[in-house]
């Protein structure tokens, strides 16, 4: 099997590329060749006994994505995005990238299918920002997608690109509506929600942290080990029992920031509690009033999509898989 990762240089990029590595199967397919691609050339994973290659690329250029499928990847994973801040504040960054690059990479693979009947799975990462308020406290399955946002907008017209191309058979396609990814490892980005990790990741690590929004915000969300696990069974599964309504709300966990500031004092104590800043931020608490609280992912769960089922389980993930396992 050959696995394409754009974005691969990404945080959830990396750990999913670090998955396969270790294990040389997705899914329960062997994977023999690997092409990793980002806007800077991504580290080439050692011990892995397949092909890989390594390119640095924009995918907001047209001529980009003929390239980037021209091994005829078997499985597509597109990750490449600018985040929630960003495409906020960068109307056209946002929009060039986000949707004018979807939209190559999705008419690239329509180009071969309709020459030779070529036709990957396309798994494209999505987000709940597609959802915009007023929203109930959980979000069903049947909800509309209106989203509030420049980044929300974007996302929700490459799921309706994604389930036309599909629909037409140019190609295999599932479109995850990721939660907040927390806790996120390394720096801050410029996603309006890397508070939700910073809050969590830095007094873990005995730095302060600053809050920008009143703690009774509730979000929704999971940890970069589900995101991985999310990624993977989208890219493997039977898509015969989802039908033609491919996003789907991944699961999560639902918490306010008070929630999650007490699941860190269970955990770290009350001297990483401490640590916490609160400095209110007007323009991130704009933003983040019309992200959905909730969601009930029935048809998710029904098709074997798994998350975490507290924060505090989110918690010690990030103990486990970033910090050696202790404090």
């Amino acid at each position: 099997m050959h696995v394409l990762i754009i974005g691969a240089a990404g945080m959830i990029g990396r750990k999913f590329t670090n998955s396969i590595v270790r294990s040389g199967v997705l899914g329960k397919r062997a994977v023999t060749s690997l092409t990793l691609a980002d806007t800077i050339s991504p580290e080439t994973p050692t011990g892995f006994s397949g092909e890989v290659a390594s390119l640095a690329i924009d995918i907001s250029d047209p001529l980009s994505a003929p390239q980037l499928i021209s091994g005829r990847p078997d499985v597509i994973i597109h990750l490449a995005a600018i985040v929630s801040g960003e495409a906020e504040q960068d109307f056209d960054k946002g929009y060039r990238i986000n949707l004018d690059g979807t939209r190559y990479l999705f008419d690239a693979v329509r180009h071969l299918s309709q020459a030779d009947g070529y036709c990957p799975r396309m798994v494209f990462a999505s987000s709940v920002a597609a959802f915009g308020a007023p929203v109930p406290d959980e979000i069903d399955d049947t909800f509309l997608a209106a989203p509030l946002t420049s980044y929300g907008t974007q996302k929700a017209i490459g799921e309706l690109l994604l389930q036309d191309y599909t629909r037409r058979g140019f190609f295999d396609g599932m479109a995850i509506r990721l939660p907040t990814i927390c806790i996120r490892p390394g720096l801050p980005n410029a996603a309006a929600s890397g508070f939700f990790s910073g809050i969590m990741r830095e007094p873990l690590a005995g730095k302060q942290a600053i809050l920008p929004v009143p703690d009774t915000v509730r979000h929704w969300h999971a940890s970069p080990r589900a995101a991985v696990a999310f990624l993977t069974h989208a890219a493997t599964m039977d898509t015969g029992p989802v039908g033609h309504r491919r996003a789907l709300n991944m699961p999560g966990v639902s918490a306010t920031v008070a929630e999650q500031i007490e699941a860190l004092r269970r955990i770290a104590g009350d001297k990483a509690v401490a640590l916490i800043r609160e400095e209110p931020n007007p323009d991130i608490m704009r933003i983040v009033a019309n992200w959905p609280r909730g969601f009930a992912a029935d048809r998710a769960i029904a098709l074997g999509f798994r998350a975490e089922s507290s924060f505090d389980e989110i918690i010690r993930i990030h103990i486990e898989d970033e910090m050696g396992g202790s404090l």
